[in-house]
């Protein structure tokens, strides 16, 4: 049988669960894992990937230039749901197979949406902080329950967050190019961005990056958010313009901000991380045991069927 090179790139990938990769080795691959924990440069994809079949990818760009001298590969599997980061039209265009994992990771993106959106609210970060260097200082929070959430992008992990809010006793605002009847059925009143910004208390972001969405919140869209309203990203950050963000977390606009994702990763310093009304977590939304394990086997189901010369179960095309 012949010998398969699957290359991962993907920082957690076989690191949280051993058993997608055991999988690959029983079907006859060799298997290479990401040494570096942080997602790789172009360079080093092409050195590690430039004779693989197979390539699993985390968060790391991957331009048609790069994948252009990877002449063997047969498939690019994303390690995760969003695929903006991989020039999906090249791929085509040389016959490799793009894949992604959807729906592996919605429960845990949403649960950390409402845990960071508790530690804005009640001032938790702080008060940890505070507490352990002996300070007894009571934070002054505001409620979340019967409070408006707005969730742009009413997508699986929209809907998931919409199903926590439910908890709350929130009203459930939504925005999106079309109305899911899942969050219909759990209360979501569709509204224009505009209104979105305007009314609700809470905003979690939760939209792919596309060319429509790009600096989807600019500075004219941060003078419509409600005073003290708190933002939470757990999609992407090129969704938001930087410069708008930092003003309206220093002018009182927004009360506190917190984000799970970067341009980079590791990110580059930006004015806006030293502000103490800011979160910040290293792309950690869908990082548990559980989910790492069904993305782990999600890209496994879509490289070995791939290999076999099957059409994987998560294709992607371009539009």
């Amino acid at each position: 049988m012949k010998k398969w090179k699957v290359v991962s790139t993907a920082v957690t990938f076989g690191k949280i669960s051993k058993e997608p990769v055991k999988r690959l080795e029983e079907f006859g691959c060799e298997v290479v894992l990401n040494p570096f924990g942080r997602p790789f440069t172009n360079e080093e994809i092409i050195r590690y990937a430039s004779d693989a079949d197979a390539l699993i990818v985390g968060n790391d760009k991957v331009p048609g230039d790069v994948i252009k001298k990877c002449k063997k590969l047969k498939i690019i599997a994303k390690h995760g749901v969003g695929v903006d980061s991989i020039d999906v039209k090249t791929a085509n265009q040389l016959g490799i197979v793009v894949t992604n994992a959807p729906g592996t990771n919605s429960e845990e993106v949403a649960d950390l949406a409402f845990g960071l959106l508790h530690m804005l609210a009640r001032g938790l970060y702080q008060a940890n902080t505070d507490t352990k260097n002996g300070k007894w200082i009571k934070p002054v929070g505001i409620s979340l329950s019967k409070k408006t959430i707005g969730i742009i992008g009413v997508g699986t992990i929209g809907t998931a967050v919409a199903k926590r809010a439910t908890g709350y006793d929130m009203n459930i605002l939504g925005y999106d190019i079309k109305k899911n009847p899942l969050a219909l059925e759990l209360g979501v009143k569709y509204v224009g961005l505009d209104e979105l910004l305007s009314e609700a208390d809470f905003i979690s972001l939760h939209l792919p990056l596309t060319n429509d969405t790009l600096n989807i919140l600019n500075a004219d869209k941060f003078k419509l958010i409600k005073k003290g309203a708190i933002m939470i990203n757990t999609a992407r950050s090129q969704l938001i313009d930087n410069e708008a963000l930092y003003n309206s977390l220093i002018d009182g606009t927004l009360k506190g901000y917190a984000t799970d994702v970067y341009d980079f990763e590791p990110p580059m310093h930006l004015p806006l991380f030293d502000l103490p009304n800011v979160i910040l977590t290293p792309h950690i939304g869908g990082t548990t045991v559980e989910s790492n394990k069904r993305m782990g086997n999600t890209a496994v189901d879509n490289v070995i069927a791939v290999l076999k010369g099957e059409t994987p179960p998560n294709i992607v095309l371009v539009d």
